[in-house]
């Protein structure tokens, strides 16, 4: 069984930054697909950044040269930097671990507003 657990979420000015973390427990972390999330109420999570466990990534079109994924095999970890952030990147952000199972962590929210 696997846990993930959010963090790093909270109000910013539209153009401020923020890094979530998401932190795995259990073992073999480096094989797992990992992937970030965004919900917002009424509607279905939206994929906004993979990373493959060769450190290959992929990103939405609309957060392409504003969020960087990156991922500490040493540490069980995978971040998000989110820069230039703008009103529509509002919403529960949400990891998620792909490999023999998938699994979820509970969300962190991320509020952009002025």
């Amino acid at each position: 069984q696997v846990q993930l657990v959010e963090s790093g979420g909270g109000l910013v000015q539209p153009g401020g930054s923020l890094r979530l973390s998401c932190a795995s427990s259990g073992s073999m972390f480096s094989m797992y697909v990992m992937n970030w999330y965004r919900q917002v109420p009424g509607t279905q999570p939206e994929l906004v950044a993979t990373i493959f466990s060769g450190g290959i990534t992929s990103y939405a079109d609309s957060v392409k040269g504003r969020f960087t994924i990156s991922r500490d095999n040493a540490k069980n970890t995978v971040y998000q930097q989110m820069n230039s952030l703008q009103p529509e990147d509002t919403g529960v952000y949400y990891c998620n671990a792909q490999w023999v199972a998938t699994y979820w962590g509970q969300g962190t929210q991320v509020t952009v507003s002025s």
